[in-house]
């Protein structure tokens, strides 16, 4: 019994670890919709020659783009964040911090 119940404490202690690690990553959107999203919201402008710099999950850090969303308010396209529901920005960060360069799975293509 004493065996069985260290057991189940040290696979619940690996549990809860690992959701301390994915909530501290901040990826706590969903990357699925969030890489819809940022294809619908963000690659109309954000694509070769067009309103604003190309940019692909890629194109930044995982501390590049945490800094990116933390300071949304000061970039040029405030307005067009501002029509975007917080969830729907945790899920675009989500997909993006998710692919960085310097993730595990970054994204092959744009």
């Amino acid at each position: 019994m004493f065996k069985r119940s260290i057991v189940v404490l040290l696979v619940l202690g690996f549990i809860a670890a690992g959701l301390g690690v994915a909530l501290a990553a901040g990826e706590t959107g969903n990357s699925r919709k969030g890489k819809y999203l940022y294809r619908k919201n963000c690659r109309v402008c954000h694509v070769e020659n067009g309103k604003a710099k190309e940019l692909s999950p890629i194109s930044m850090t995982q501390a590049q783009w945490k800094t990116t969303f933390d300071g949304r308010d000061k970039l040029p396209c405030k307005a067009e964040w501002a029509k975007l529901s917080d969830k729907d920005i945790n899920d675009i960060y989500a997909y993006l911090w998710g692919h960085a360069k310097d993730s595990p799975s970054p994204a092959k293509c744009k």
